[in-house]
């Protein structure tokens, strides 16, 4: 039988988004499971080739899948596991062999990488950096993800794990404690759990007035934030500007290493618009060498948040 479609799976914290896709890059049918409701490795495996199955047998036949590609984090291209990925409840301290639990429960051959790698592959392929062979991706979620383009091939370094741009240190002193274990990183301000975190400082550390004083400060997300900015609450104006300072700052350093055409944002902060694109984009230009000042283009994904790690992880099904 032909074998004229491949399912794409992007893994994040707390949802597992699959899809069906076919030579065009059209994602005919997805849906999504929890990803946050388990601890046990085996039991996701199990939750997601089920769902997998599901949703193809709907329409289609699972004999017309020629495999299947995962983005997910920490995942390694090389080996086919997930190695501490501590942003998701069955992951942890330990090296999941994750491809080859997918290929025995389901039979079909699987790929894996990164998410955010992932998400770039969708984004040259479907969306904002066609045609670009030089490029940075940085999604903007739970955590700080990034995959890094280089005469169009993907960085993967010497173990699989290159790009990790969210766990560089912004702050050597007294910074805020990573997932990953580390201080100071940029995912532990320029996430949208780092939002909601300086938010609670901000409202501790001064007495200005703000709608975010309604929510009890453990509550508040990143959502609140942008919901009071978009009242022209101060202090969350306050806030999106010290994440885009941060960012913006980072930015500037990854390109001294890639001098890439363009950075690509992605992920749900994202919905903020110039809330944190405008202030990301002045400090990245402030802290760029004047090599680069003004060259390097700072755009948003043009792809839906639902579709692009999706179409990017089916791409690497079809090499399954």
């Amino acid at each position: 039988m032909e074998k004229p479609y491949v399912v794409g799976i992007d893994i994040g914290a707390t949802t597992a988004k699959i899809g069906l896709v076919d030579a065009r890059g059209t994602v005919l049918v997805q849906t999504a499971i929890r990803s946050n409701d388990t601890t046990d490795p085996q039991q996701f495996v199990e939750n997601l080739c089920s769902a997998i199955t599901k949703l193809v047998q709907k329409d289609y036949d699972m004999e017309q899948i020629r495999g299947i590609g995962i983005g997910a984090p920490n995942a390694n291209y090389y080996k086919g596991t997930i190695e501490n990925a501590v942003n998701l409840t069955w992951g942890g301290q330990q090296t999941i062999a994750f491809a080859e639990m997918i290929t025995q429960a389901i039979g079909l051959p699987v790929k894996i990488t990164n998410d955010a790698n992932a998400a770039a592959m969708g984004e040259m392929t479907y969306g904002a950096a066609r045609g670009m062979k030089n490029f940075i991706m940085l999604t903007l979620g739970t955590g700080v993800g990034s995959g890094i383009v280089i005469d169009g091939k993907l960085v993967y370094g010497s173990d699989g794990f290159a790009g990790e741009l969210g766990h560089v240190t912004m702050v050597r002193n007294n910074g805020r404690l990573c997932g990953c274990g580390k201080t100071g990183c940029l995912e532990a301000y320029a996430s949208a759990t780092g939002v909601a975190r300086t938010a609670r400082e901000l409202l501790e550390a001064t007495d200005k007035q703000s709608l975010l004083r309604n929510i009890p400060a453990e509550d508040i997300t990143s959502k609140d934030v942008f919901e009071a900015a978009q009242q022209d609450d101060a202090l969350a104006k306050d806030i999106f500007d010290f994440t885009g300072k941060m960012l913006g700052e980072a930015m500037a350093d990854f390109v001294a290493f890639s001098a890439p055409e363009a950075i690509i944002l992605f992920g749900g902060l994202i919905k903020s618009g110039d809330l944190i694109m405008k202030p990301t984009v002045e400090s990245f230009n402030s802290n760029l060498m004047p090599l680069w000042k003004n060259k390097i283009k700072v755009v948003f994904s043009q792809l839906k948040e639902s579709d692009a790690a999706i179409l990017g992880a089916s791409a690497l099904a079809w090499e399954a």
